[in-house]
């Protein structure tokens, strides 16, 4: 793992301290102000704020901008770069660019297509996909090398990170049905983009802790939870309709009965506290797994739930 203590996050990963991670979606509009406010709330309570890329491949505010609207709240960013829309000379590009910007924390999707967003008729580009833009920015940090063969000078500094499903196919959903030949599959998804460079990966929603679990341990058995700091993603559902969306739309979000009825036995207006208080449970069980470096906590647009998510996890420390 990397040992160099160049940024907030990458200090407290390599300290083995527990790590907490958020995330901010840039307005659809010429404007950082709403990023700016996000960023102060979060600030205090997390190590680092993902900037994501035209998530959902919606046109939103370039994670590059976002990212230095974080920075100017006194908050570390970390940079999304999808590969859906750019090819292998912008991508290199935008690294030099972050590098350059102050910009050290880089988390590397290869993105939704173009026709899941609001220009549908958009052409994608997927010149790499994540793993091979991981092992080439790699190469570029630790060679000093473009993907032609030129020189650089100077190199990028980068931590670079990844994401991951557990749940996703081939894997069926529920713990019951998560034999060790299925664990396999993603855990080797996850052993390639390892290899690749990641040295921090976020995963996906993770409701159903005793699936997690058995995910871990095949994580262990490969020895990549020594090799790669593994956050798990938290959510905090804010409503029924969210969560049925999620559950509908999200690919690899199992959420089990148990949560949903919990869910939908509670006034409307009491949801998202519901919703708050499952997350911070969820938070406390994985703690306890072997393996896991942190939190990524998605509560994108419920930001000023995340000091109480995280005080009811134990988690209020100076950061």
């Amino acid at each position: 793992m990397d040992s160099v203590n160049s940024g907030v996050l990458r200090g407290r990963l390599a300290a083995g301290g527990f790590a907490v991670t958020a995330e901010i979606s840039p307005p659809r509009g010429a404007g950082d102000d709403g990023i700016r406010r996000k960023a102060g709330q979060l600030r205090g309570w997390v190590d680092a704020v993902n900037v994501t890329d035209n998530q959902g491949s919606h046109v939103r505010l370039a994670s590059w901008a976002g990212s230095l609207a974080v920075m100017a709240a006194g908050l570390e960013p970390i940079m999304q770069v999808t590969c859906r829309d750019r090819n292998r000379i912008a991508l290199q590009s935008d690294l030099l660019g972050a590098s350059a910007l102050g910009i050290r924390n880089v988390l590397v999707m290869t993105g939704d297509h173009p026709k899941a967003g609001d220009h549908p008729d958009a052409k994608p580009v997927f010149d790499l996909d994540s793993t091979q833009f991981l092992r080439a920015a790699r190469t570029m940090r630790d060679d000093g090398v473009l993907m032609s063969g030129r020189a650089l000078d100077p190199a990028p500094d980068c931590f670079l990170g990844a994401v991951e499903n557990p749940f996703a196919p081939p894997a069926a959903p529920g713990a019951e049905r998560l034999g060790r030949a299925g664990r396999l599959g993603r855990a080797g998804r996850l052993g390639r983009k390892v290899a690749a460079g990641a040295q921090f990966v976020q995963t996906q929603f993770v409701f159903d802790v005793a699936a997690f679990a058995v995910w871990m341990a095949q994580v262990r058995d490969l020895g990549l939870h020594e090799r790669c700091h593994i956050l798990a993603g938290v959510g905090a559902i804010r409503s029924l309709g969210a969560m049925e969306f999620m559950a509908a739309n999200v690919p690899g979000v199992y959420i089990p009965e148990a949560t949903s009825r919990r869910l939908r036995g509670v006034p409307a207006a009491r949801v998202a506290e519901e919703g708050a208080r499952i997350a911070t449970e969820v938070i406390q069980q994985v703690r306890e797994i072997p393996g896991v470096a942190g939190v990524h906590l998605l509560a994108a647009g419920s930001e000023a739930a995340v000091p109480g998510i995280l005080t009811g996890a134990g988690l209020r420390i100076a950061r």
